[in-house]
């Protein structure tokens, strides 16, 4: 499951007992050599799917951890290309390994939540992936505010996401036992670590984004085995 160079079982339970911030300031530089960075088979289709709208002009990552997405997108972007996180050691690598990726778009790094953006409307691109179970279901329709106020008119937020899966899957149940297990963590121990499965998933999430000022789009260009993936491109309309 990990690779020879990922953390060990007891820097995963050191992780599992801090805060999500310091969680991932722990964890940051072994982090690519475990199975939770977004897999590049799914970063290589939101490129090929984006290459038709090429160049980006400027292009916010939201959560962007080590900037594995960054990596991928910066040949696309022609201008002004940011990664916010509140992790500053996730940050800390990213730093060090997105300016070797091929493009010339300016980078620049912001530590901040995502619930409370330092930005004004001047992207026209904002992503994220991999993050949707670090925000509370309560806190969803804000995160997509903060979005819509980073974005220019007409501007597009891109992710990936997929439908609740069947009740009588292993996927289904495994997530509800994890879940199960981090709701009684975060009871018990405080302060809390956030992480859940089925967050953020169609089509609810459609409906809030259509609330907050977008139309959306969804597309499967996955193959198996990430079928059952959703591409999500939500395009904000003029106020």
């Amino acid at each position: 499951m990990f690779h020879r160079k990922g953390p060990s079982f007891i820097e995963l339970a050191k992780q599992w007992l801090s805060s999500t911030e310091r969680g991932y300031d722990l964890l940051a530089r072994k982090f690519d050599y475990t199975p939770f960075r977004t897999p590049g088979s799914v970063l290589s289709v939101v490129n090929e799917q984006l290459q038709r709208s090429a160049p980006i002009s400027s292009l916010l990552d939201v959560c962007c951890g080590t900037g594995a997405a960054m990596q991928w997108l910066r040949p696309l972007c022609c201008g002004r290309m940011v990664g916010i996180d509140m992790s500053a050691g996730m940050l800390e690598v990213a730093r060090s390994t997105t300016p070797s990726a091929p493009g010339d778009a300016h980078l620049e790094f912001v530590r901040a939540n995502a619930l409370d953006m330092p930005f004004g409307a001047n992207f026209d691109l904002a992503v994220c992936f991999g993050a949707f179970g670090h925000i509370l279901r309560q806190d969803e329709p804000q995160l997509i505010r903060q979005i819509a106020g980073a974005l220019k008119p007409g501007g597009r937020f891109v992710f990936v996401t997929r439908e609740m899966p069947p009740k009588w899957s292993k996927v289904y149940w495994f997530s509800r036992a994890f879940n199960a297990a981090m709701h009684l963590r975060n009871w018990v121990i405080k302060p809390p670590f956030i992480m859940y499965y089925l967050t953020f998933l169609l089509p609810e999430v459609q409906t809030l984004l259509e609330d907050g000022g977008f139309s959306v789009e969804v597309h499967q260009p996955f193959d198996t085995p990430l079928k059952r993936l959703r591409l999500v491109i939500a395009t904000r309309e003029s106020p």
